[in-house]
């Protein structure tokens, strides 16, 4: 058994017979998404979860601004429903409940999230007489978000693919986290309540609300000790703290998958 594993299992004393970690959450999809190479319209997607409503920032072929929306459900694969149009009175003037019908359907939307990643989609919809319509998009950001600072938190994780299958195992641990961020890159110190010290860092790519850093130098010290990489994708600035994901490859040729989350302090 690689020191690295062994020192997770020490630490949260598992057994062969521990049942895994609940499912994770699935990744929400709520932000701002357009075409870079297309700045003028986009979609504002706000999901709950199975459920996402959208509306969408186009234009009709008058060049006008033409307002739609679409009530989508997750079937399994994609969010799919119908589009809808609405009407509504004249911005200045006093609101008229009788210019409000309500919404009329006029085709079908849906939005595929990418196989790859949480960051890219495909928005297609579909309005009779007038065409079906599909775009590559991904999440637009604003500002730079800030995540740097001091956290408290736990890991959620998981160990698979091991050479030694009997290293195949889930894990648990507390941490204190510290988070110091430029314009193009991060690090993560994490002190686990074990004794161990991990440090993820490198350059991070902002989309939206999440950060991706595709490709982390991954050292721990302390009671166990690691070199090597991975990946932290959908960290998300929260309005408690930090939540994010982590992937490597770690010692004995074991995957580690885990989720974490913290509060600041």
């Amino acid at each position: 058994m690689s020191s690295h594993v062994k020192q997770v299992f020490a630490r949260i004393a598992l057994c062969a017979t521990c049942a895994l970690p609940g499912a994770a959450r699935a990744t929400d999809f709520t932000d701002l998404w357009w075409v870079p190479q297309e700045s003028g319209w986009g979609a504002n997607v706000v999901q709950s979860d199975g459920f996402m409503f959208v509306t969408f920032f186009i234009y009709g072929a008058d060049d006008k601004p033409t307002w739609y929306s679409a009530e989508l459900t997750w079937d399994g694969t994609r969010y799919s429903g119908n589009l809808y149009t609405t009407l509504g009175t004249y911005w200045a003037a006093p609101w008229n409940p009788a210019d409000h019908p309500d919404a009329q359907a006029v085709g079908a939307a849906s939005f595929q999230p990418s196989p790859v990643d949480a960051y890219h989609a495909t928005l297609a919809y579909t309005v009779p007489g007038v065409g079906s319509f599909s775009k590559s998009i991904e999440r637009e950001p604003l500002t730079q978000i800030a995540i740097g600072g001091n956290y408290v938190g736990a890991q959620v994780g998981a160990y698979s693919n091991c050479s030694n299958s009997s290293n195949n195992a889930p894990y648990t641990d507390n941490y204190t986290l510290s988070v110091s961020q430029t314009t193009s890159s991060a690090t993560l110190t994490f002190n686990y309540a074990s004794g161990t010290a991990c440090t993820l860092s490198g350059p991070i790519v902002q989309y939206g609300q999440l950060f991706d850093m595709p490709n982390a130098a991954y050292v721990c010290t302390g009671n166990s000790s690691l070199t090597s990489t991975a990946t932290v994708y959908e960290l998300k600035a929260t309005a408690q703290g930090l939540e994010g994901r982590v992937s490597a490859n770690v010692s004995g040729g074991c995957q580690e998958n885990a989720n974490f989350s913290g509060v600041l302090f």
